[in-house]
């Protein structure tokens, strides 16, 4: 068998193979909770074949969800919503995981399709936005953001534990730390977004504080038997990428020191003049740096989607799983496609029976 169908087991969870699906926001939940389209969406991914399906970002607090329509978890009605989707997940034969979230400054904007900016100041949508220092993100989101006091960050670090607590009770089974994409934790941590001049600012200790700190406060109420992750960008394309990967593999280090279990790695986006290099597999050299400096499980995603490709990674080691989103969105049964691409035997579970039934008799029409 592939590389890419092998079971991966985590503390006391087994995947049935090495494909993941990321958090991908739907934007369409209605005051943080989530509705119908959800259950259809998260359960038909489900159904295609993956081993984990890790649901979109989810907001801890009203103020941390990136758009009025994203998913929230700050309260147990919120929590409960979610209850049919993971049970859904499941019976499909995936392992339900979530992710919980602080959008930062680069919250109260509008839905992508809508504008994916900032809503204006005198629509009545919007609300004020948190960093850890008064600096706007620039470009489409100019917002000026409230620096937060040592009061605020306790609050967002318990709003954190909170809601890991409410997703362990939902039936969740994984938990990732959204500490990426220049969302609050990321720009602590990035010297972009981070003028502070107390233990949460200043040097590396100072700007990994926060996400330390918030880690130990979610692994003392987080289950010692179930995945704990993050997904953390290592490195900005900002021109200062050597000495940002460095840093950022130290921060892992202590990541695995606090009790992290995989790291899913991504880039920081935490400045709008980031020179990306778009390009197949962007990622996974630098994941594999990363496991070998830490000895951390890891994950990625981001132009690894094709079947060679994303088998090619896991047998090479750089990555144990392949987080793989929009070609899920266009193709729910991506791993059928991706067993026949690689001459995989179709396991049961690649297909459910109504499909395959279908599908493998009726191979040429």
């Amino acid at each position: 068998m592939s590389a890419l169908f092998q079971p991966f087991t985590l503390k006391d969870v087994t995947l049935r193979n090495r494909i993941a699906i990321p958090p991908m926001c739907q934007y369409s939940a209605v005051d943080g909770v989530i509705n119908d389209w959800h259950q259809v969406h998260y359960a038909g991914l489900a159904r295609g074949g993956a081993g984990l399906v890790v649901v979109e970002a989810t907001a801890v607090s009203p103020e941390g969800r990136i758009t009025p329509g994203c998913a929230g978890i700050w309260s147990d009605a919120q929590a409960q919503a979610f209850v049919p989707v993971v049970q859904a997940i499941k019976a499909a034969g995936s392992v339900p995981g979530i992710q919980i979230a602080h959008a930062g400054r680069k919250a109260s904007a509008n839905r992508p399709w809508e504008g994916d900016d900032h809503i204006a100041a005198d629509d009545a949508r919007g609300w004020d936005t948190i960093a850890p220092s008064a600096v706007a993100f620039g470009a489409n989101l100019p917002k000026v953001p409230k620096a937060m006091t040592l009061d605020d960050i306790a609050r967002v670090r318990q709003d954190f534990v909170d809601a890991a607590k409410r997703a362990y009770e939902a039936g969740f089974e994984w938990l990732e730390l959204h500490f990426a994409h220049g969302y609050l934790a990321q720009s602590f941590f990035s010297v972009h977004s981070n003028q502070r001049d107390d233990q949460y600012g200043g040097d590396l200790a100072g700007r990994s504080r926060f996400l330390l700190e918030t880690l130990a406060e979610v692994r003392k109420v987080w289950p010692e038997h179930l995945p704990l992750t993050a997904r953390f960008g290592v490195i900005e394309y900002d021109g200062r990428d050597e000495e940002t990967l460095a840093e950022s593999i130290e921060l892992a280090q202590g990541f695995k020191r606090e009790g992290l279990d995989l790291l899913s790695v991504s880039i920081g986006f935490s400045t709008p003049t980031a020179n990306i290099p778009w390009g197949s597999g962007l990622l996974a050299p630098i994941t594999e740096q990363v496991r070998k400096a830490t000895g951390l499980k890891v994950a990625s995603a981001w132009n690894i989607d094709t079947p060679v490709l994303a088998n090619q990674v896991v047998a090479d080691g750089q990555l144990d799983l392949v987080m793989v989103g929009r070609a899920h969105l266009a193709d729910p049964h991506w791993p059928y496609y991706a067993a026949k691409a690689l001459g995989v035997d179709q396991p049961s579970w690649v297909l459910p029976a109504p499909y395959a039934h279908w599908l493998e008799r009726y191979r040429t029409s």
